[in-house]
């Protein structure tokens, strides 16, 4: 196993070093929202000059990623996947830090095992090679294609993590050019990622791995792009992670840095956004129970939905509730925390069960919602179905030594977190909700409002919310700034006249080309 090191964390930095201040006087921003976004959004703009504060409801920072103890017990109560380490690499950079300063990473190897039919326990490799060999004795022919199949996952992940997710996607024309029009094939938009997958591979065993990370992105498989194997490259290529003590210690890491930075982080029930106040076509700040808070500018960063539909006033908003209903949300989660007397044996850091039929899991959950009949589980689900399957496959009694057990479900995402529908993963990461089509991160009726975090884009995950962050903090920064961000707002009739008709003729453009290759490739 790899480890990084911890290293001292004040010491080595002063802050003001770093920090930009704007020419004038400094403008205030409110961020509503300690999740991943806001605290991201909070840090570069205070990097930049701006005096931040930040509103959290709940009683600490992290959003859904924080911690519950009990007993002696210390559970993460969200994400429990560090993945692609190189976004938070680089977050970490643009304040002159090291991830290392502030967290201690343990690469898992293996990353994780999966029980597969008959519950035929199934350990990944951590390195790409090894994994290659196991496709080629699984399936004749199987590592070459696994190899072919991974350069090209590298392919997107590096235009993508590189250009294409950190783009504000306020218009279309962002995307407008001729190398979008090109990539856009190569990183395969139009083809699902089963369909993609199954064109390499045929042993159930492979494409049940090849198939599973997306799950994460809240659709089936046979819905998300194939884009989206690049999930593929981060997580076999770039590895999976653990922060010592767990993953809660990421937003915590942050919470030091904004710190640092000076934001001021005002956490408890009576910080709760009530109502965002608005004066002519301005947000001139947030009121709470514990007082107004007066912006220049305002960062609506917990759940999109909740902060437009309940904080805003009608005439504000950029969607309207019918429009909220026709999109597609990711599913929820019903999550069991237990707390066990002993140590269990035949599991490993990450375990995923396969024994029952992907396809059939997946169509329950995303195509037709309902409880599963024979659920898939990555320890959750429903309580005795999964423990008695847990205790089969890995051969040894456990729930006598249960002593913490805690569930928690569709109607707590909805209190604790304001989760639309009680989503776990926000939209689902379908075509038609992708860039563009997400509700967008400015406010179009108002001149400083934005939103971030897993509505909007990029999407959800950790990763995704720290570059939504940034992208909102960009926007800011460049706030009154010549297009690209500012566009529409800048041009004249004729001139935006002029760019219509120019986008017409790129999507025609697009159009041909897309035809001719899909002619050409037989998709």
């Amino acid at each position: 196993m790899l480890m990084k090191s911890m290293e001292g964390v004040s010491s080595m930095h002063d802050p003001s070093e770093f920090v930009s201040i704007p020419v004038g006087p400094t403008k205030k921003v409110v961020v509503i929202g300690a999740g991943f976004a806001g605290l991201s959004a909070a840090c570069c703009l205070a990097k930049d000059g701006f005096d931040v504060t930040v509103l959290e409801r709940l009683p600490d920072v992290g959003g859904r990623c924080r911690a519950w103890k009990e007993g002696g017990y210390t559970f993460d109560m969200g994400p429990s996947w560090y993945w692609m380490p190189d976004v938070f690499d680089d977050w970490f950079s643009y304040f002159g830090r090291q991830t290392s300063q502030y967290l201690e990473l343990q690469r898992l190897d293996p990353p994780y095992r999966l029980f597969m039919s008959n519950g035929r326990p199934l350990d990944i490799p951590d390195r790409a090679g090894d994994l290659q060999d196991m496709f080629e004795k699984k399936e004749a022919g199987a590592g070459a294609k696994f190899r072919s199949f991974m350069q090209q996952a590298e392919y997107k992940y590096r235009v993508a993590m590189s250009d294409y997710v950190r783009r504000p996607s306020l218009h279309l024309w962002e995307f407008f050019d001729i190398r979008m029009l090109r990539e856009s094939l190569r990183l395969q938009m139009f083809k699902s990622q089963a369909s993609h997958v199954r064109s390499y591979f045929k042993h159930p065993d492979l494409v049940s791995i090849m198939e599973w990370p997306v799950l994460f992105l809240g659709g089936s498989p046979k819905n998300v792009p194939a884009m989206y194997s690049m999930m593929n490259y981060a997580a076999i290529q770039l590895g999976t992670w653990y922060p010592k003590g767990g993953l809660y210690q990421v937003p915590q890491a942050m919470k030091r840095l904004a710190q640092e930075f000076h934001v001021k982080i005002k956490c408890g029930d009576e910080y709760e956004a009530q109502k965002i106040c608005v004066e002519g076509e301005r947000a001139t700040g947030v009121q709470t129970a514990a007082g107004f808070f007066e912006a220049d500018f305002v960062v609506a960063a917990g759940d999109y939905h909740h902060m437009e539909q309940h904080l805003l006033d009608a005439r504000y908003r950029n969607l309207s509730e019918e429009q909220w209903s026709r999109f597609v949300m990711s599913p929820s989660s019903l999550v069991f925390y237990l707390g066990i007397s002993k140590r269990l044996s035949n599991l490993r850091h990450h375990n995923l069960f396969f024994d029952e039929d992907l396809e059939q899991h997946a169509k329950e959950i995303y195509d037709a919602p309902s409880w599963p009949s024979r659920p898939l589980f990555y320890v959750e689900k429903y309580y005795k179905i999964v423990m008695e399957r847990l205790e089969r496959h890995t051969g040894q009694e456990i729930q006598s030594a249960v002593v913490i057990k805690r569930s928690y479900a569709m109607r707590d995402f909805e209190n604790d977190y304001r989760s639309y529908k009680g989503n776990a993963y926000g939209l689902a990461n379908i075509l038609m909700q992708t860039a563009v089509f997400k509700p967008p991160v400015k406010c179009r009726k108002l001149d400083n409002l934005y939103f971030a975090g897993q509505l909007t884009v990029p999407g959800p995950g950790m990763p995704p919310a720290l570059i939504s962050g940034q992208i909102v903090a960009k926007l800011i920064k460049e706030h009154g700034l010549s297009p690209p961000f500012g566009l529409a707002s800048s041009m004249s009739g004729r001139a935006l006249s002029y760019w219509k008709f120019l986008a017409v003729v790129f999507v025609l453009l697009f159009l041909l080309l897309l035809f001719n290759s899909l002619h050409n490739l037989k998709i």
